[in-house]
């Protein structure tokens, strides 16, 4: 059985940093890129980053780009989101994402961890 685990949420003021992990179990984690995406309340799903299954490339939202870094490491079955500079419009269920895919695009991903609360205060 496949399952994602994140942690890492919490509640920050603005220009604060976060560390979110995520960590796979039940899947050859060194085989799937890792996406990053975030959902606030009353708005879509929205993607924020991604990274290969060797950590060769990443991809990142505009709205996220030099503040938001993506890494992994696959001894441990896990990936990680540091993010830096938090704005209060950051503030989101944060949720990471398995798949055989590099890709933004959320539907191309096959699992999906239960999401952890960032809330950046003003």
């Amino acid at each position: 059985q496949v399952e994602l685990v994140e942690s890492g949420g919490g509640l920050v003021q603005t220009g604060g940093s976060l560390r979110l992990s995520c960590q796979a179990s039940g899947l050859a984690f060194s085989s799937y890129g890792m996406g990053w995406f975030r959902q606030a309340l009353g708005k879509e799903r929205e993607f924020v980053g991604r990274i290969s299954w060797s950590a060769g490339s990443t991809y990142y939202a505009n709205s996220v780009k030099g503040r938001f870094t993506i890494s992994r490491d696959n001894a441990k079955n896990t990936v990680y989101l540091q993010m830096n500079s938090l704005k209060p419009e950051d503030t989101a269920v944060y949720y990471c994402a398995a798949g055989r895919v590099n890709s933004r695009h959320s539907n191309e991903y096959t699992y999906w961890g239960q999401g952890t609360q960032v809330t950046v205060s003003s």
